[in-house]
């Protein structure tokens, strides 16, 4: 990455343009845009990219960065189709000999929605004895513990090992016992992995003192990202105090650090059936067969409220249709502006409520591929108005991409291509009027910034060597961002 004050990107191509241009950049910013040999360069240095296609830099519009970086250590659950293949995951881990004694096996990503057997303590036991394990869940809502696992992270005892929801989110930090330097290291390799994929920014969404964590960072030297760090309910008092407002850049961190949303989970996940919903989940009784509801309206919305008067916007995490539309209740009593989260599961009236409040429907599309199966089981004969990108497209409703890594890869490239082709491993696109077009699912990826660097913008850029709509075009339209690969080159961001 260049630090010169003055770079000249000579002979780039815009996406679906073919005639070349040069772009000049200066302390950071595009201070020119023009037909290749028409810009007065000056002294600049000067990069020819022979060609290659240049766009404002990606973003993913919801992390949780420490999160990532761990998960990228831990044992991999993604593919187990039971527990009992979980449970020799676990066992075959532990015969290799490399746990330090007195350690925890962390492991992450295992979905039980669709397992033919159920996850219990003894079956851990069994293959872990007086070892400490503990298996979190694809989609964070939930864990799966051993009997010494379970004292771990201290539950004296427990029916079943199985931890959901409010049982676990609150102990979920005690599994992230690694020191301070030593996570700031491997932040910084994961980092750098995005900046590779085309990333220049990403909301931090991690459930800890972001703010504090973040200063630190930056203070220690991290620059391969543009962060804007969430605030939770813990810190909220904090935060508005510090007088702090959304888009606020922190002082020490070279412009790159601001201060990030107010972030407020009000459901579960379909994975673990905790998504609040409108339809009680087929098999389930009781007061929790709709899903958890873990903060409902009389708390959100005084919340909200908080902290759109101190200047913050408002991220909200909602799956279920039931909780997607008490969402957009809260946003309309408060006035807030912001997000919902995910927004998996939508009632048809409330994508025209989307658009008139202006919230933004911040998905991660990823998810869609991943949940396909479960939700035909468990939202079934709902699955129509599921990851309902195309008809919130349709309605005019802004869309955020993301991945909610480590849900899902922090590539944006996976993203793209799974909102464009709603289709993974070679199987059929599921719901294929719900895919959006690709540079629908371009635009969603830039910040707001459009395909095209413009005069006055940060010098926030990726360099590809195809063009992605030409990309798109031989791929049918499906799949486009699949095969293309972002160049590193001196151009990544100047500063």
């Amino acid at each position: 990455m260049s630090r010169a004050a003055e770079l000249l990107l000579a002979g780039a191509r815009l996406v679906g343009r073919t005639d070349p241009v040069d772009l000049l950049l200066r302390d950071g910013h595009v201070v020119g845009v023009g037909a290749a040999g028409t810009l007065d360069a000056g002294p600049a240095e000067r990069v020819d990219l022979a060609g290659r296609t240049v766009l404002p830099g990606l973003w993913d519009k919801h992390v949780h960065l420490t999160q990532w970086a761990l998960v990228r250590r831990r044992l991999d659950l993604s593919g187990a189709g039971s527990a009992a293949e979980a449970a020799a995951l676990v066992r075959d881990r532990l015969a290799e000999g490399v746990l330090e004694p007195g350690a925890a096996l962390i492991g992450y990503g295992f979905r039980d929605g669709l397992w033919p057997d159920v996850p219990t303590a003894a079956l851990l036991d069994a293959v872990a004895g007086s070892v400490p394990v503990v298996l979190v869940s694809g989609d964070l809502h939930c864990a799966w513990l051993s009997t010494a696992g379970l004292r771990y992270v201290g539950v004296d005892t427990h029916p079943t090992g199985v931890l959901r929801e409010s049982e676990w989110l609150p102990l979920a930090a005690a599994v992230d016992r690694v020191a301070d330097e030593l996570a700031d290291t491997w932040v910084a390799d994961a980092a750098a992995a995005a900046a590779a994929r085309g990333v220049v920014g990403v909301v931090d969404l991690e459930i800890t003192d972001n703010l504090t964590t973040w200063r630190r960072r930056f203070a220690d030297g991290f620059d391969a990202l543009r962060v804007r760090a969430g605030v939770w309910t813990p810190w909220l008092d904090d935060v508005l105090a510090a007088g702090l407002r959304t888009g606020d850049v922190l002082p020490g961190s070279g412009g790159l650090l601001e201060q990030g949303p107010f972030k407020v989970v009000t459901d579960g996940s379909l994975n673990t059936r905790t998504a609040y919903c409108h339809d009680a989940y087929p098999g389930l009784t009781g007061p929790e067969a709709h899903g958890i509801l873990s903060v409902p309206p009389d708390e959100l919305v005084p919340l909200m409220k908080r902290a759109h008067g101190g200047g913050l916007q408002c991220a909200i995490h909602a799956i279920g249709d039931h909780a997607n539309a008490l969402a957009l209740d809260a946003f309309a009593a408060t006035g807030a502006r912001g997000s919902v989260e995910h927004a998996q599961l939508l009632d048809d009236t409330d994508l025209a409520r989307f658009a008139g409040l202006g919230v933004i429907a911040s998905v991660q599309p990823e998810h869609a591929m991943d949940d396909r199966d479960v939700a035909d089981r468990h939202w079934a004969g709902r699955t129509g108005r599921a990851f309902p990108y195309g008809s919130l497209a349709d309605a005019g409703v802004v869309l955020a991409l993301g991945s909610d890594a480590p849900v899902a890869p922090l590539d944006p490239w996976v993203a793209v291509a799974a909102a464009v082709s709603r289709s993974r491993d070679g199987r059929d696109p599921w719901h294929p009027e719900q895919r959006i077009g690709l540079r629908t699912a371009l635009e969603a990826s830039t910040d707001g910034r459009g395909l095209y660097p413009a005069a006055g913008g940060p010098a926030d850029l990726v360099v590809l060597d195809a063009d992605p709509l030409e990309v798109g075009a031989a791929d049918g339209g499906a799949g486009a961002g699949v095969r293309l690969r972002p160049r590193r080159t001196p151009c990544g961001r100047c500063r």
